[in-house]
């Protein structure tokens, strides 16, 4: 549906376990920020969002396959794809990358639903947000 938004991320000592590998719970951290740059990227803000459409994003499913670890120092990018919109989800394909080299070091599917602030029950994405 869209094409792969890159979001440059750097390992920092705080990522890492004893031995300098990014801990695996970290991951989810870079995807997310990945996705949320690119809401803003394409104009949407998510606290805006909420107060004035009282809408926010949840991660409901995550597929991961770890294929390298990251470690300290290291110079990343995470990608994000919008693979598919339903009428109240939209699901990700993202991927974590060495820089320069490109090696793949991670790739998974993420499902975010669109939920009501105040209930967190599914809400219908408005279309505006996401023009054909």
């Amino acid at each position: 549906m869209s094409s792969a938004f890159e979001w440059p991320i750097r390992v920092y000592y705080e990522d890492t376990d004893a031995g300098g590998v990014v801990y695996h719970a970290r991951y989810l951290h870079f995807l997310e920020r990945a996705r949320s740059e690119w809401l803003r990227s394409i104009g949407i803000d998510q606290s805006r969002l909420k107060q004035e459409r009282g809408l926010v994003f949840v991660v409901s499913r995550v597929s991961l396959s770890f294929r390298s670890p990251a470690k300290l120092d290291d110079a990343l990018f995470a990608t994000c794809v919008l693979a598919e919109r339903r009428g109240a989800s939209l699901r990700f394909t993202q991927e974590l990358r060495k820089a320069g080299s490109g090696k793949l070091l991670l790739d998974g599917d993420v499902l975010a639903a669109c939920v009501s602030a105040d209930s967190f029950r599914p809400a219908t994405l408005p279309r505006d947000l996401f023009p054909e």
